[in-house]
C-alpha cells in the first residue's frame, strides 16, 4: 500500500499546492484507488508515477468543488484513451446528480461502465483483502471520511514441518494455510494454525477531510496505521475553524492521539500560510507535533508507504 498526494491545498491551488486527491497504490493487484478528485488532477497524474489506467475506484468525501472539478475531466481523458476498463465512484448524495448533468451538458460519452455508489455510514466494500468503511463527518455540507482496511492474512506455512508429518501436498495445503482444521486420510486431524507462523496483521488507512474535530472521526481512525487528516488552519485562527467547520492542525494530532494512530500525516492547507507570512505550513506541523510527535505534513507528490504494525 503506498499513498501519493496529488494535491494538498484547501479551496484554491497554489504555485506549489493543487486541491484535494490523493492516490493508493495496491501494487499486488496493479490498481490504483483516487480519493477525491480536485480540479487538475490528471495533470497531477501525468506529473507522477501512478498511471490513470490503474485508477479502479474513486471515493469522494463531499461536493464542494475543490474535491470534484477534476472528476469529468479525469473521466473523460480515461474514456479517451480507451485504456480503463471499469471505474466505481464512491460518495455523498447528489454526486451521481452531478456527474450525469456534466455528462448531459458537455455530451460526453465515457466507452466503459462507471457505476456511481452513494455511501452511507458503515462498509462501503468488501472485496478480496480489503474492506472499506466510511463515517459522517462534521462540515457545512455532508461529509464522509473512510478507511480502508487490509484484511489479515495467515503466517508462513511450514512446509517441511508439514512434509514431516506425512500430510499429503495438493488442496490440504491451502486448507491449512487458511488456518483451517483437516481430517486426514488416516484419521488425525491438524489444525493449519499449529503450522503457521504469525497472523499478518493487516494495514488501516484512514482519509479524513473536511471536517471539524469531531468523535466520529476519532471513532474512524481507531488505531489506523495511517492517519490522513486535513488542517486547514493553525491553532491561532481556531475560531475560523469552528466558523468553517475545518480542523486545526492540534485538532487533527488530537485526533490521532485519542485514536491511537501510528502516524499522522497533514494536508488541506489554507494558502493564507504561504512562505513569508507571519504564520506558515511549518509552525503547523510543529503544533501538531507537539500534541502527536509522530506527524508529517504532506506535499504535493508526497510518497508515502503504508507500514504493517511492528510488535
Amino acid at each position: 500500500m503506498q499513498i501519493t498526494f496529488l494535491g494538498t491545498s484547501s479551496g484554491v491551488p497554489t504555485r506549489a499546492r493543487n486541491v484535494s486527491s490523493v492516490a493508493l497504490r495496491l501494487p499486488q493487484r496493479a490498481e490504483v484507488w483516487l480519493f477525491d478528485c480536485g480540479e487538475g488532477t490528471q495533470h497531477q497524474f501525468l506529473r507522477s508515477d501512478l498511471k490513470s489506467s490503474q485508477i479502479r475506484r474513486i471515493f469522494v468525501t463531499h461536493m464542494h468543488g475543490d474535491h470534484i472539478f477534476g472528476l469529468m475531466g479525469l473521466l473523460a481523458s480515461c474514456g479517451l484513451a480507451g485504456n480503463v476498463s471499469r471505474i466505481d465512484i464512491y460518495g455523498p448524495p447528489k454526486l451521481n446528480e452531478y456527474l450525469q448533468a456534466c455528462r448531459r451538458y458537455s455530451q460526453t460519452h465515457f466507452s466503459y461502465p462507471i457505476k456511481v455508489h452513494t455511501v452511507e455510514p458503515g462498509k462501503v466494500l468488501d472485496e478480496g483483502e480489503f474492506s472499506v468503511y466510511c463515517q459522517r463527518l462534521e462540515h457545512r455540507v455532508p461529509a464522509f471520511g473512510y478507511r480502508i482496511v487490509e484484511k489479515d492474512r495467515a503466517g508462513h506455512f511450514d512446509v517441511k514441518r508439514a512434509t514431516a508429518l506425512g500430510i499429503p501436498s495438493g488442496p490440504i495445503y491451502g486448507r491449512l494455510k487458511r488456518g483451517e482444521a483437516v481430517t486426514l486420510p488416516d484419521g488425525r486431524v491438524i489444525n493449519g494454525s499449529q503450522l503457521c507462523g504469525e497472523t499478518i496483521q493487516g494495514r488501516k488507512l484512514v482519509y479524513c477531510t473536511d471536517t471539524v474535530f469531531c468523535d466520529r472521526a476519532i471513532e474512524l481512525s481507531e488505531n489506523a496505521s495511517v492517519l490522513i487528516h486535513e488542517s486547514t488552519f493553525a491553532h491561532q485562527d481556531a475560531e475560523l475553524a469552528y466558523q468553517r467547520l475545518h480542523s486545526t492542525s492540534t485538532m487533527a494530532a488530537q485526533v490521532a492521539l485519542a485514536a491511537q494512530v501510528q502516524q499522522l500525516i497533514l494536508t488541506h492547507f489554507s494558502p493564507r500560510y504561504a512562505p513569508g507570512n507571519t504564520i506558515q505550513l511549518k509552525d503547523l506541523l510543529l503544533e501538531a507535533k507537539a500534541i502527536f510527535p509522530n506527524t508529517l505534513m504532506a506535499h504535493d507528490f508526497f510518497v508515502h508507504d503504508v507500514e504493517r504494525a511492528t510488535a
